[in-house]
């Protein structure tokens, strides 16, 4: 029975990658992370997903504080920081992160005050759409190590 649980788990994971794989939420940068991960650091991409999601909500609150300045008109400032997102979101293989961050940094290279609003609500949003399924992975994960772990001493 425990070892159907720990089958089960291990299906939903791939299901869930299956699936935002199809949706483009990720790449292949996302696989190359989880093959870094072994025994010696078996939390890795969990661990780097969690920096990628501190630095992420700092670069967010900084697009949004430059958006809401009224005298607001540092574009170049604004470039930066999708950079930064950019090159984040390509490292860790959140794609469809990576492409509204490149279409939001076209909208600013224009200098559309109101394009970037929109955007920063796009982004947003797929930002936290990445997260929340991110979060899901990470959990069905853990569930699987445990089943895994009180299988094993079930069997000693």
């Amino acid at each position: 029975m425990l070892g159907l649980g720990v089958d089960q788990l291990r299906a939903d994971m791939n299901q869930l990658l299956a699936l935002l794989f199809h949706q483009g939420v990720l790449d292949d940068h996302f696989l190359q992370l989880q093959q870094l991960q072994d025994v010696t650091s078996p939390n890795f991409v969990y661990e780097v997903v969690n920096i990628y999601f501190h630095e992420s909500e700092k670069l967010l609150r900084n697009l949004r504080v430059l958006l809401m300045d009224r005298d607001f008109s540092d574009y170049k400032k604004m470039g930066i920081h999708l950079n930064q997102f950019m090159g984040s979101s390509s490292s860790i293989g959140a794609k469809r992160v990576r492409n509204v961050c490149f279409a939001f940094r076209a909208v600013s290279e224009q200098n559309n005050r109101a394009g970037c609003l929109r955007a920063l609500e796009v982004l947003e949003h797929e930002y936290c759409y990445l997260k929340n399924k991110l979060h899901e992975l990470f959990h069905i994960e853990q569930q699987r190590v445990m089943a895994a772990a009180v299988r094993y001493r079930i069997q000693d």
